[in-house]
């Protein structure tokens, strides 16, 4: 008993290819056009007056954010480490995809609204610290020019607010 006898869909399967395969052809299914992305890039960064280490301790929790933006943050799965979900004020989801003593990246899974951050603690100087903070976002989900400055000015806006929450949160006694 033969392979093609017991499953007569592969044989036809491989009968196929071999038609086109005899013919020089290569059939393949051309697959649509994804729209192009406009990612743009936005990054801050304050010094704090205290080491990284203190940073860190005081907001590397990666729901920490709740606390310095007022709000709630849960974890919703893991624990804290890579692969963990996070939702802020009850509606915005970001799964924690790169972590390291000092830093981590998060990405917002949704569109339209994509986007990935990073919050960076490095050293700058004797017991002093550089935070940055940055994203990578496509601001198209505003498609005419106004909305999608808009949105970028907005971003800004909460990399500054999030800059000055950790500084004065590291350095609070």
């Amino acid at each position: 008993m033969s392979i093609w006898s017991i499953t007569p869909r592969l044989g036809a399967m491989v009968a196929a290819l071999a038609l086109c395969g005899a013919a020089g052809q290569v059939v393949a299914a051309e697959a649509p056009a994804a729209a192009p992305l406009n990612l743009v890039v936005i990054s801050d960064r304050a010094q704090i007056g205290v080491a990284p280490e203190v940073v860190w301790k005081k907001t590397g929790g990666y729901c920490d954010i709740g606390a310095m933006l007022k709000t709630t943050c849960v974890i919703t799965s893991g624990n804290g480490d890579v692969g963990s979900n996070r939702l802020i004020a009850g509606r915005v989801n970001e799964i924690l995809v790169a972590k390291t003593s000092t830093s981590y990246t998060y990405a917002q899974p949704m569109e339209p609204n994509l986007y990935h951050g990073t919050v960076e603690i490095l050293p700058d100087g004797a017991g002093k610290s550089l935070v940055i903070y940055s994203l990578l976002l496509d601001p198209t989900f505003g498609a005419d020019p106004a909305t999608r400055e808009a949105k970028i000015a907005e971003r800004r806006g909460f990399l500054k607010l999030m800059l000055g929450q950790i500084k004065a949160a590291s350095e609070a006694p």
